[in-house]
C-alpha cells in the first residue's frame, strides 16, 4: 500500500504516451494521465516509467464509456514494468481533461492511496477511485 498526497496529475502529450513525450519533464516523480490506444497498457506504463513517473492512470478512448471496464493484460512481450497502471474509465478520463484545460491548467494536485492487489477491478465490482 502506498500513498501519493499532493502529487500532480499530468496529462500526458501525445494523450497515448507511446513514444517520445512533449511534457517529459513535468511527469517525473508526477503521476500521467493518458489514453487508452495506440500501443498497449504495458507499453504506455514503460513510457511514462521512463520519463520517471510514479504511477500511470489510463483513461479509456470510449468518452462515453461510464459503465465498462476494461482488464489491463500483459502484452506478448517479456518486458516489465516498476510502477502502478490503473484503468479509468472514459468519461471519467475525458471529464478530468475537458476540466483542465477549461481552467488552463496543466495538471491536478491529487491524493491516493494505490491498494496494489492481483485482484482485477471488475471482480471486485467497484470502480477503482472508490479505493483512491
Amino acid at each position: 500500500n502506498t500513498r501519493y498526497d499532493q502529487i500532480h496529475l499530468v496529462p500526458a502529450d501525445p494523450p497515448e504516451a507511446c513514444g517520445e513525450l512533449n511534457n517529459g519533464v513535468f511527469i517525473q516523480d508526477q503521476i500521467a494521465l493518458v489514453e487508452r490506444g495506440g500501443c498497449s497498457f504495458l507499453s504506455k506504463t514503460r513510457v511514462i516509467q521512463e520519463h520517471g513517473g510514479r504511477a500511470v492512470i489510463i483513461a479509456d478512448n470510449a468518452y462515453d464509456n461510464d459503465s465498462f471496464y476494461i482488464e489491463m493484460i500483459q502484452d506478448s512481450t517479456r518486458r516489465t514494468a516498476d510502477i502502478p497502471a490503473l484503468f479509468l474509465l472514459g468519461r471519467d478520463g475525458y471529464m478530468i481533461r475537458r476540466s483542465l484545460e477549461q481552467h488552463g491548467l496543466p495538471w491536478a494536485v491529487i491524493s491516493i492511496p494505490v491498494n496494489v492487489t492481483s485482484i482485477p477491478t471488475y471482480e471486485m465490482m467497484q470502480p477503482p477511485w472508490t479505493f483512491w
